[in-house]
Protein backbone atom coordinates (compact mmCIF):
# COMPACT_ATOMS: atom_id res chain seq x y z
CA UNK A 1 0.00 0.00 0.00
CA UNK A 2 1.48 3.33 -1.03
CA UNK A 3 0.55 6.82 0.13
CA UNK A 4 1.62 10.30 -0.95
CA UNK A 5 0.95 13.96 -0.14
CA UNK A 6 0.04 13.19 3.50
CA UNK A 7 -1.87 15.85 5.39
CA UNK A 8 -3.49 14.74 8.67
CA UNK A 9 -7.19 15.44 9.30
CA UNK A 10 -8.45 16.91 12.57
CA UNK A 11 -11.24 15.46 14.74
CA UNK A 12 -13.85 17.78 13.16
CA UNK A 13 -12.70 17.33 9.56
CA UNK A 14 -14.96 15.66 7.01
CA UNK A 15 -13.01 12.80 5.42
CA UNK A 16 -13.98 12.43 1.77
CA UNK A 17 -12.87 9.33 -0.13
CA UNK A 18 -12.71 9.82 -3.90
CA UNK A 19 -12.18 6.77 -6.10
CA UNK A 20 -9.54 7.37 -8.80
CA UNK A 21 -8.66 5.06 -11.67
CA UNK A 22 -7.18 7.52 -14.14
CA UNK A 23 -10.33 7.66 -16.27
CA UNK A 24 -12.23 10.72 -17.42
CA UNK A 25 -15.13 9.52 -15.25
CA UNK A 26 -13.03 9.64 -12.08
CA UNK A 27 -11.70 13.07 -13.06
CA UNK A 28 -15.28 14.23 -13.58
CA UNK A 29 -16.25 12.98 -10.10
CA UNK A 30 -13.31 14.86 -8.55
CA UNK A 31 -14.24 18.05 -10.45
CA UNK A 32 -17.91 17.68 -9.48
CA UNK A 33 -16.98 17.28 -5.82
CA UNK A 34 -14.79 20.41 -5.97
CA UNK A 35 -17.44 22.52 -7.70
CA UNK A 36 -20.54 21.37 -5.81
CA UNK A 37 -20.01 19.93 -2.33
CA UNK A 38 -16.48 20.75 -1.23
CA UNK A 39 -16.31 22.33 2.20
CA UNK A 40 -13.39 24.28 3.64
CA UNK A 41 -11.32 21.94 5.78
CA UNK A 42 -12.33 18.73 3.99
CA UNK A 43 -9.63 16.08 4.09
CA UNK A 44 -9.65 14.31 0.72
CA UNK A 45 -8.22 10.86 0.15
CA UNK A 46 -7.85 9.93 -3.50
CA UNK A 47 -8.01 6.13 -3.49
CA UNK A 48 -6.49 4.12 -6.30
CA UNK A 49 -7.11 0.35 -6.48
CA UNK A 50 -4.87 -1.08 -9.20
CA UNK A 51 -6.41 -4.03 -10.95
CA UNK A 52 -3.96 -6.88 -11.07
CA UNK A 53 -6.10 -8.57 -13.70
CA UNK A 54 -4.60 -6.09 -16.18
CA UNK A 55 -1.13 -7.37 -15.39
CA UNK A 56 -2.17 -11.02 -15.47
CA UNK A 57 -3.74 -10.57 -18.90
CA UNK A 58 -0.89 -8.49 -20.31
CA UNK A 59 0.44 -9.32 -23.74
CA UNK A 60 3.74 -10.34 -22.14
CA UNK A 61 2.15 -13.63 -21.14
CA UNK A 62 2.03 -16.31 -23.78
CA UNK A 63 -1.38 -17.91 -23.23
CA UNK A 64 -0.46 -21.02 -25.17
CA UNK A 65 2.56 -21.84 -23.00
CA UNK A 66 2.22 -22.30 -19.25
CA UNK A 67 5.87 -22.13 -18.26
CA UNK A 68 6.84 -20.26 -15.11
CA UNK A 69 9.66 -17.84 -15.84
CA UNK A 70 10.67 -16.09 -12.63
CA UNK A 71 12.54 -13.34 -14.49
CA UNK A 72 9.55 -12.46 -16.65
CA UNK A 73 7.24 -12.41 -13.62
CA UNK A 74 9.62 -10.22 -11.58
CA UNK A 75 9.99 -7.82 -14.50
CA UNK A 76 6.19 -7.58 -14.90
CA UNK A 77 5.75 -6.87 -11.20
CA UNK A 78 8.42 -4.15 -11.27
CA UNK A 79 6.79 -2.53 -14.31
CA UNK A 80 3.40 -2.65 -12.61
CA UNK A 81 4.86 -1.03 -9.47
CA UNK A 82 6.35 1.76 -11.61
CA UNK A 83 3.02 2.30 -13.36
CA UNK A 84 1.19 2.50 -10.02
CA UNK A 85 3.76 4.99 -8.70
CA UNK A 86 3.28 7.19 -11.81
CA UNK A 87 -0.49 7.06 -11.30
CA UNK A 88 -0.12 8.08 -7.64
CA UNK A 89 2.11 11.00 -8.62
CA UNK A 90 -0.50 12.15 -11.18
CA UNK A 91 -3.23 11.93 -8.56
CA UNK A 92 -1.12 13.90 -6.05
CA UNK A 93 -0.81 16.62 -8.72
CA UNK A 94 -4.62 16.66 -8.99
CA UNK A 95 -4.83 17.32 -5.24
CA UNK A 96 -2.44 20.26 -5.63
CA UNK A 97 -4.22 21.56 -8.74
CA UNK A 98 -7.54 21.70 -6.89
CA UNK A 99 -5.95 23.08 -3.71
CA UNK A 100 -7.20 20.13 -1.66
CA UNK A 101 -5.81 19.01 1.66
CA UNK A 102 -5.37 15.29 1.88
CA UNK A 103 -3.44 12.42 0.41
CA UNK A 104 -3.29 9.78 -2.28
CA UNK A 105 -3.56 6.14 -1.31
CA UNK A 106 -3.14 2.90 -3.23
CA UNK A 107 -4.99 -0.15 -1.94
CA UNK A 108 -4.55 -3.68 -3.23
CA UNK A 109 -7.72 -5.75 -3.21
CA UNK A 110 -9.24 -8.51 -5.30
CA UNK A 111 -11.85 -6.02 -6.57
CA UNK A 112 -11.67 -2.20 -6.70
CA UNK A 113 -14.93 -1.79 -4.79
CA UNK A 114 -13.59 -3.86 -1.89
CA UNK A 115 -10.42 -1.76 -1.81
CA UNK A 116 -12.36 1.51 -1.74
CA UNK A 117 -14.58 0.25 1.10
CA UNK A 118 -11.46 -0.85 3.02
CA UNK A 119 -9.78 2.53 2.45
CA UNK A 120 -12.93 4.29 3.64
CA UNK A 121 -12.92 2.26 6.86
CA UNK A 122 -9.17 2.78 7.39
CA UNK A 123 -9.46 6.54 6.82
CA UNK A 124 -12.69 6.88 8.83
CA UNK A 125 -14.39 8.27 5.74
CA UNK A 126 -17.63 10.21 5.95
CA UNK A 127 -18.46 10.14 2.23
CA UNK A 128 -17.35 8.23 -0.88
CA UNK A 129 -17.39 9.99 -4.25
CA UNK A 130 -17.06 7.96 -7.43
CA UNK A 131 -17.65 8.29 -11.13
CA UNK A 132 -19.62 5.92 -13.30
CA UNK A 133 -19.31 4.80 -16.87
CA UNK A 134 -23.08 4.72 -17.18
CA UNK A 135 -23.32 1.06 -18.16
CA UNK A 136 -26.75 -0.30 -18.95
CA UNK A 137 -28.43 -2.90 -16.75
CA UNK A 138 -27.39 -5.91 -18.86
CA UNK A 139 -23.76 -4.84 -19.13
CA UNK A 140 -23.56 -4.03 -15.41
CA UNK A 141 -25.08 -7.44 -14.57
CA UNK A 142 -22.39 -9.31 -16.49
CA UNK A 143 -19.41 -7.05 -15.84
CA UNK A 144 -20.21 -5.71 -12.39
CA UNK A 145 -19.87 -2.11 -11.44
CA UNK A 146 -17.63 -0.46 -8.87
CA UNK A 147 -20.20 2.28 -8.20
CA UNK A 148 -22.97 -0.32 -7.81
CA UNK A 149 -20.80 -2.30 -5.38
CA UNK A 150 -20.05 0.83 -3.35
CA UNK A 151 -23.70 1.85 -3.11
CA UNK A 152 -24.67 -1.61 -1.82
CA UNK A 153 -21.74 -2.25 0.55
CA UNK A 154 -20.73 1.13 1.99
CA UNK A 155 -21.59 2.13 5.54
CA UNK A 156 -21.30 5.82 4.61
CA UNK A 157 -23.11 7.83 1.92
CA UNK A 158 -21.91 7.29 -1.65
CA UNK A 159 -22.16 10.00 -4.27
CA UNK A 160 -22.10 8.60 -7.81
CA UNK A 161 -21.30 11.25 -10.42
CA UNK A 162 -22.53 10.44 -13.89
CA UNK A 163 -20.91 12.44 -16.65
CA UNK A 164 -23.74 14.21 -18.48
CA UNK A 165 -22.26 14.28 -21.98
CA UNK A 166 -21.21 10.60 -21.97
CA UNK A 167 -22.97 8.43 -24.55
CA UNK A 168 -22.75 4.65 -24.62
Amino acid sequence: MAEQAEQKPSETTRNVIIAMDGSEFADYALDWYCQNIRKPGDHVVLVHCPELNDMLHAQSWNNSVYVFDRGVLENMIQEEQKRIQRDLERFAEKLKHHGLGGKVKSVMASKPGEGIIKACADEKGHLIVTGTRGMGTVRRTFMGSVSDYLVHHSHVPVLVCRKVDYHQ
